[in-house]
């Protein structure tokens, strides 16, 4: 972290370093989980994206200082939703 970051590209940051590490390693703690981050800290490790978001906005109810992300998944493959049912 540097001084001229800011807090999304901090956030982002440690998001990238989290899905790194779940997609290297299946024993890691954020594998297979939603998680939150907030102001440059993980905050939330949630089994649910409505959980991981409830417990977020009660954490810390500016969403421009937060970030999630399903950690384990592959962010470089597009998916395509055609139709919601």
């Amino acid at each position: 972290m540097t001084p001229t970051q800011s807090i999304p590209e901090i956030n982002r940051a440690l998001a990238e370093q989290i899905n790194r590490e779940a997609r290297a390693n299946p024993q890691s703690p954020y594998a297979n989980k939603f998680v939150g981050i907030a102001n440059g800290q993980v905050v939330v490790v949630a089994d649910t994206p409505e959980e991981l978001s409830r417990r977020l906005r009660q954490i810390e109810p500016d969403p421009k200082k937060c970030f999630a992300v399903e950690a384990s998944r592959d962010y470089s493959i597009v998916e395509e939703i055609w139709r919601i049912v």
